[in-house]
């Protein structure tokens, strides 16, 4: 038997949030999506072969999926989030089956599955909506906007259980890291690479920041504080107010996207 003091002081070099950690229930929620998704990449892959008899390791991308985000389909609204399920190429599925199960079954075990599908989906139709505001003229596919929001759940179950964490500055730097990294790299490649892509990057954008907001309301914050609860207010209402004005977007400024100059069915533009 560990004597009380030490066991006080033993939790304050390591932090209880680990001890938090849980198989059970069983962290099977991204396996489930990975399934299906690489489910899905099986028929579209089976499909183009058939159609155009090759497919390369990046793609191209299904553009005339039922799934994928359109921008001459807007009005479909299960494309908002089903463009998560359609990938373009065996590296892209890949990388995102890697990530999402690496960073979503660690969440899963401390926050349970319906609190990381939250924040997943959260990032998925964040990231379609940030690519029909800011990228009107590209299709969408892929689950980085699901990805960067686990990205970014980890930073905010960080702010919330900071004093409850093992060098929880090391968490920030290397998710900092990765995601300017990473979205550095899909810059580049836009601007400066194959131009030709059909892939917006700003799903990238909208997902993390969707899933820092959500993140911060819905995650697990172990020991509550006065100032926690009202940044989780605040990152609430910004969200609300964020996704609504997106929608707006949507709806309204309908002289801003490519269906009003090109049609509202040009699959191949």
């Amino acid at each position: 038997m560990v004597p009380r003091n030490q066991r006080k002081r033993r939790d304050d070099i390591d932090g209880p949030y680990t001890e938090e950690c849980s198989c059970m229930p069983s962290p099977i929620c991204m396996f489930a999506i990975s399934l299906i998704g690489a489910g899905m990449f099986g028929y579209h892959t089976h499909r183009m072969i058939q159609e155009r008899g090759w497919i390369g390791v990046n793609g191209p991308a299904p553009t005339d999926s039922v799934l994928i985000y359109s921008p001459f389909r807007r009005y479909e609204a299960w494309r908002y989030l089903t463009y998560m399920l359609v990938h373009s190429g065996w590296v892209h599925l890949a990388n995102n089956v890697v990530m999402q199960l690496f960073l979503g079954v660690l969440l899963e075990m401390v926050h349970k599955w319906w609190r990381v599908l939250i924040v997943y989906f959260a990032g998925v139709v964040a990231g379609s909506l940030a690519t029909s505001v800011t990228d009107p003229d590209y299709y969408l596919a892929g689950a980085s906007g699901g990805v960067y929001a686990l990205i970014t759940a980890h930073m905010a179950t960080v702010i919330l259980n900071w004093s409850e964490m093992e060098l929880p500055w090391v968490r920030v730097i290397f998710f900092s890291l990765f995601c300017t990294l990473d979205v550095g790299l899909a810059v580049y490649n836009r601007y400066m690479g194959d131009t030709s892509s059909k892939v917006g990057y700003a799903a990238h954008f909208g997902g993390a920041l969707a899933g820092l907001l959500i993140g911060i309301h819905v995650l697990r914050n172990l020991r509550p504080q006065k100032w926690e609860r009202i940044v989780e207010r605040i990152s609430m209402v910004a969200w609300i107010l964020l996704a609504a004005g997106a929608i707006a977007w949507n709806v309204f400024y309908t002289d801003y996207f490519p269906e009003s100059r090109y049609g509202p069915y040009q699959s191949g533009h």
